[in-house]
């Protein structure tokens, strides 16, 4: 294998692909470099000597400026560089992008369920809905007492708590419940982080992404709980719905608890209602469906020096071949887009989306200089320690996920993605908070790639978690769904791809089931933007 790779012919900086010593001498293409310090796998290292205040190349990209005399075969640190990237330039022009050859994908289907109004759903889930952060519990609570008695609850560490007092266990299976409702994928609850105690805009902006998550077709019916008093009241988050869909037909429980004196009487009708409303959501049927109807979301989190290298580029291949098929894929994260706006910029397709991009970009540095920060902040000390050394290094690396497809549609938090084409989706880097937002523009799947692993799920839209190297896929098996280390090992992005779109269409068949929902890891985080009162 390789030890060194040069991503780009512009680069003046070479990965270390396996841990590199001082002293040694390692060749790419004919070249040597004599290594003047240790750098380990994933890391970069300066082909030539670099002057203080040269800027560093990488993915033929700008990503640093050094702050110091770099010597030939020299680790980039924080020490040595800082993040730089290039100007933008607004400029209208015609961006050139030659679509994957998809002939062999056009005649694919997926087992999906389609709803009335022709959306396609990957899943079919009851949802709980707290209003508000104090409705959580009962939204926990409706869900505990019909998700384990159903045959829905994955997890089984109470049989730890009894085999501890005692109480063995005889046999695992026969504890397992048939499902009495068996085209009913399960029973979901969201909790909140806002609803009062906020802005009105911020309640607003709940109500806005619940609403979201109630139509997203992944969702059946909806169970929707409110104190009374909050903030987000139902008749926010009723017109939030209704202008999400004028034709919402969903069936829809609503308790206020403040109009009950008794909350077990509260939570016995909320059951009772439930449950006989399930019998509705029962009554669908996956059919085959063209992967036109596939919406992407493109997710990275606790990203590596790989992620750059073989899972985003590999999950750029399967956006842009589902792009060119007819279907949508959503790039969020606009932290780690710091750095690459000027390709952002370049590919979209509307004049309006390039300066609606630049605005919101603006506005989220003009938030974060509020907080005496910045969005170029965004690389976490694992990504560091990683070898992702700048925002640019790692905001080039982690827009290969969104491939080189044009941008049909820029899109604020929580606001529909476009129904084909890339869509770039306003959100944070936060895992959660991206994903959330991501799920509210429409992604009826995520692909998101890990270099040093995350848990993280979502309660109505399966996460397929994918590995950037082999060594955390086999360390985190029971969280890594996908493995990218092939491509570092020497395997060709595209036969990883290929690879990758066919768990793709199982997962969105129902056919493979998602590690984190395996580990009922439901993860929902509104992004709360304004400031708590």
């Amino acid at each position: 294998m390789q030890k060194i790779l040069l991503i780009d012919q512009q680069d003046n900086l070479m990965v270390a692909l396996k841990d590199l010593h001082q002293g040694e001498t390692v060749t790419y293409e004919g070249s040597s470099y004599t290594l003047q310090t240790d750098v380990p796998a994933k890391h970069k290292f300066t082909m030539s000597a670099i002057h203080q205040g040269e800027i560093l190349y990488l993915y033929g990209l700008p990503v640093a400026k050094a702050t110091q005399s770099i010597a030939k075969g020299e680790i980039i640190t924080t020490q040595n560089v800082k993040h730089y990237a290039a100007e933008v330039n607004l400029d209208d022009h015609e961006y050139a992008w030659t679509p994957p050859d998809v002939s062999k994908w056009k005649d694919r289907t997926f087992q999906g369920i389609v709803r009335e109004d022709g959306r396609v759903a990957t899943a079919n889930y009851w949802l709980i809905i707290p209003l508000v952060f104090c409705q959580n519990r009962n939204a926990l609570k409706l869900q505990e007492a019909l998700a384990k008695p159903l045959g829905y609850s994955q997890t089984s560490y109470d049989t730890i708590t009894r085999n501890l007092l005692g109480c063995h266990s005889t046999n695992v299976k026969d504890e397992q419940v048939s499902r009495p409702f068996p085209h009913l994928d399960g029973i979901r609850a969201l909790t909140v982080n806002s609803g009062c105690g906020g802005t009105a805009n911020d309640a607003e902006s709940l109500c806005k992404i619940l609403a979201a998550y109630a139509d997203h077709p992944n969702v059946a019916g909806m169970t929707v709980f409110a104190l009374g008093c909050e903030k987000s009241q139902v008749n926010i988050f009723d017109a939030e719905l209704k202008q999400r869909n004028p034709h919402f037909n969903k069936p829809y429980l609503f308790f206020r608890q403040q109009e009950w004196q008794n909350e077990e009487e509260m939570m016995t009708l909320a059951i009772k209602q439930t449950f006989e409303k399930l019998t509705i959501a029962n009554q669908v049927k996956r059919e085959p469906v063209p992967l036109s109807k596939l919406k992407l979301g493109v997710k990275c989190g606790g990203s590596d020096g790989f992620s750059g290298i073989s899972a985003n580029p590999t999950m750029g291949i399967v956006s842009d071949i589902v792009v060119s098929l007819g279907g949508a894929s959503a790039l969020a994260e606009f932290p780690e887009l710091c750095g690459a706006e000027g390709d952002m910029v370049m590919r979209c397709i509307q004049p309006k989306d390039k300066t609606h991009f630049i605005q919101l970009m603006q506005q989220y540095e003009a938030q974060a200089k509020q907080c005496n920060a910045s969005i170029a902040d965004n690389p976490s000390p694992g990504n560091i320690k990683d070898g992702l050394i700048t925002d640019a290094i790692k905001s080039i690396g982690a827009a290969k996920k969104g491939g080189h497809a044009p941008i049909t549609a820029v899109c604020d938090y929580g606001e529909p993605m476009a129904e084909s084409g890339l869509s770039l989706v306003c959100t944070p880097g936060n895992d959660v908070e991206a994903v959330t937002g991501q799920v509210a523009a429409g992604a009826n799947i995520v692909i998101f790639s890990t270099g040093l692993g995350t848990p993280t799920g979502n309660p109505i839209v399966p996460v397929l978690k994918i590995a950037t190297n082999t060594v955390v896929a086999e360390k985190l098996s029971s969280m890594i769904d996908f493995d990218c280390g092939a491509v570092i090992e020497g395997a060709s992005l595209a036969s990883v791809a290929d690879q990758l779109l066919e768990q793709v269409i199982k997962t969105a068949s129902h056919e493979y089931i998602v590690k984190s929902d395996r580990l009922e890891q439901f993860d929902f985080i509104f992004w709360k933007r304004e400031v708590s009162l």
